[in-house]
């Protein structure tokens, strides 16, 4: 059983869509332990929406923050403070596990802890990287950030309109894998995500 964090070299990146493609791809259990705001129509539902197996089993978040803030901040609001180690993950399963954060991974959870005090060092860690000035350098940072924690790349997803030159750079200096990239498309849905995890899913498989 393969636990699977994916992260982002920031927010809007694509995570959920990645996650929705990994957790297809893998027909794997999901879990975001902090949802921030947008409760309604939270990553989870958005996840739900998007996978088509009946294998997936989605869990509760460890925290819903109603404020779309950073966690620590919308957690002071909710009067709640969020501490990694009351954070477990879900022990019902016996399938892979697709775990998403929130933003990056420095993003804080509480004074002293951020999101890679979530990260596991067995752990498979997706970066997901989209294009953007200075996303080669959050890139990287973010690799280097993981290394020094003692955590591994598993490998980077990219996400958005293809720069040749951005993802070149970073393929060579990053020494990780490509597991492969998600295109500007014009809408995503089932058979989206679905054709995706088909293209992805030998590399997600080799992790």
């Amino acid at each position: 059983m393969k636990h699977i964090f994916v992260t982002g070299i920031g927010t809007e990146v694509g995570k959920t869509v990645a996650s929705s493609i990994v957790t297809e791809a893998l027909k794997a259990d999901y879990f975001k332990p902090i949802q921030a705001g947008d409760l309604e129509n939270s990553d989870t539902h958005k996840v739900q929406q998007l996978v088509s197996n009946k294998i997936t089993q989605f869990f509760p978040n460890a925290y819903a923050l109603k404020t779309p803030m950073s966690p620590h901040a919308a957690a002071e609001k909710d009067h709640v403070q969020i501490k990694a180690e009351t954070i477990e993950r879900p022990i019902s399963t016996n399938d892979n596990l697709v775990i998403e954060g929130a933003g990056g991974l420095l993003v804080p959870l509480n004074n002293t802890e951020t999101i890679a005090d979530l990260m596991h060092q067995d752990d498979k860690i997706i970066v997901v990287s989209r294009h953007y000035l200075g996303s080669i350098n959050h890139t990287l940072l973010t690799i280097e950030a993981l290394k020094t924690r003692g955590l591994t790349c598993a490998g980077i997803i990219f996400s958005g309109e293809k720069q040749a030159s951005t993802e070149n750079i970073i393929t060579k200096m990053a020494g990780v894998p490509i597991i492969g990239r998600i295109e500007q498309e014009p809408y995503f849905d089932k058979n989206v995500i679905r054709e995706y995890a088909n293209l992805f899913r030998e590399n997600l498989q080799n992790l």
